[in-house]
C-alpha cells in the first residue's frame, strides 16, 4: 500500500500539543494530546510515520515554554532530516489571533504590530486566546530556516 503525502503543523508550547495532518493543504485530521512534548511526540510521529510521507514539517518555534521549543526542535529537525523533508518554523501569534503567550508568572509575550517585535509585559487576569491549528497552509506566515526563537523573559 503506497503511503500519502501529507504536511504537518505541530503545536508544543502549550497543553494539549496540537498537531495536524493536512492533505493538499487543507486540514484532514487532528490530533490533540496532554503531556510532556518529549514524552507525547515521539507517540504521535511514530504513527504518522507509519502511515504517510511526509513533506513538510511546521511547528511553533517561539515564544513559549524553551524546554518545549528546544525539544520540539531537536526532534523535528532530527526527522525532517531522517525523512528528506522540509522543517519550517512559525511564529506562536500566528496561530491564536496575535493573543498574548504566557511567559513567566504574571509575564506574558506580547506582538507588537507596529514594530513586529515581540516584548514582555505584566500583565494580570489576561485572557489568553488558545492556539488552534489553522484550516489551510495557503495563507500560513512562516520561516524557512526552521530555527528555534527563545524569547527569553528577564527574571
Amino acid at each position: 500500500m503506497m503511503k500519502q503525502n501529507i504536511d504537518i503543523v505541530v503545536i508544543s508550547i502549550s497543553s494539549p500539543i496540537l498537531v495536524g495532518i493536512y492533505r493538499d493543504k487543507q486540514l484532514h485530521d487532528t490530533i490533540s494530546s496532554d503531556g510532556k512534548t518529549s514524552d507525547i511526540l515521539p507517540l504521535i510521529f511514530k504513527k504518522i510515520l507509519d502511515r504517510y510521507n511526509i513533506e513538510t514539517i511546521y511547528y511553533v518555534n517561539g515564544p513559549g515554554s524553551y524546554m518545549a521549543i528546544k525539544v520540539a526542535y531537536i526532534f523535528l529537525k532530527t526527522i525532517s532530516i531522517m525523512k528528506n523533508c522540509n522543517l519550517r518554523a512559525i511564529i506562536g501569534f500566528e496561530l491564536n489571533n496575535r493573543s498574548p503567550i504566557k511567559a513567566l508568572g504574571k509575564k506574558y509575550f506580547i506582538y507588537n504590530q507596529n514594530s513586529k517585535q515581540i516584548d514582555i509585559e505584566f500583565l494580570s487576569n489576561q485572557q489568553i486566546e488558545p492556539f488552534r491549528l489553522p484550516n489551510s497552509l495557503i495563507d500560513l506566515e512562516y520561516s524557512e530556516n526552521g530555527l528555534p526563537n527563545y524569547n527569553l523573559p528577564a527574571v
